[in-house]
């Protein structure tokens, strides 16, 4: 499998040479996107940058050229709900750019409410966004991919992912099932110039998270982006970021009892 934490193919020394210099962003106009546009930028990438949020994504696109005017910067309007918008944004920044290198899955939404204690439209929101809304963008990207015969997928999971969190379980399930699907695109790509890489971010301060709440070794925007995208420069099969305390608090996660985690997800 590819990538630092699994054993690398015969293609992987050829994948690491490919500089990856049009990249698609999702729910780009704030957050882990916007941060991760303005990394990318500053390493001299190309952006196609979509959001619901035009006017967030202009503002962006503008701070950005002033400081990178050297770099090619594309924005559309996408509710990634909208499963037919979705492939029609993305091949028509795939024309428009002469092609994507790589497309980072990103947009969701996070919160939830325990099954049963009335939140099911809310909950049915996260599980349409965050696995639905995403399994076409990976399709989306996957046609692009397949057509050129390279790329690398990037899919943005959750450390919650790794476990059922009572206190937001439909999220957990979608970024597990998310992971799933990525490893899945990645078994059968192995073998192809086409790289998949699973992103497992620790609590990073972003628009998704309780703005009031402060949670165990929760790291700044910028310092979780920064380890983010180097992360995805990697290009390794899957990554947890921040590294530490991620890495060892990730493998801790899978061997607690189920008793503890619950006692977790009340805190």
């Amino acid at each position: 499998m590819k990538g630092t934490t699994d054993a690398a193919p015969p293609t992987a020394g050829i994948h690491r040479m490919i500089e990856r210099k049009n990249i698609l962003i999702t729910g780009a106009s704030s957050g882990l996107g916007a941060g991760m546009a303005r990394q990318f930028a500053a390493r001299g990438r190309n952006l196609a940058l979509c959001a619901r949020r035009v006017d967030e994504l202009e503002k962006l696109r503008d701070d950005l050229l002033r400081s990178h005017p050297d770099i090619t910067i594309t924005l559309a309007r996408l509710d990634v709900n909208d499963h037919d918008q979705v492939f029609t944004v993305f091949h028509q920044f795939s024309q428009e750019m002469g092609g994507l290198d790589r497309v980072i899955v990103n947009a969701g939404i996070a919160q939830g409410h325990p099954i049963g204690t009335g939140g099911f439209a809310t909950n049915r929101e996260i599980a349409n966004t965050n696995f639905v809304a995403a399994l076409a963008q990976c399709e989306a990207a996957m046609e692009i991919f397949r057509a050129r015969n390279q790329g690398h997928l990037v899919v943005i999971s959750s450390i919650a992912a790794l476990r059922g969190m009572p206190s937001t379980p439909t999220y957990s399930a979608t970024k597990a099932g998310l992971a799933t699907l990525a490893e899945a695109i990645r078994a059968e790509t192995l073998a192809t110039p086409i790289n998949v890489t699973t992103i497992y971010p620790g609590y990073i301060q972003s628009d998704l998270g309780s703005p009031n709440a402060r949670r165990p070794f929760e790291v700044s925007t910028e310092e979780g982006v920064r380890a983010l995208v180097k992360a995805v420069e990697r290009e390794a099969g899957r990554a947890t970021v921040p590294s530490w305390p991620w890495a060892p608090v990730g493998l801790a996660l899978r061997q607690l009892p189920l008793s503890l985690i619950a006692k977790l997800g009340q805190q």
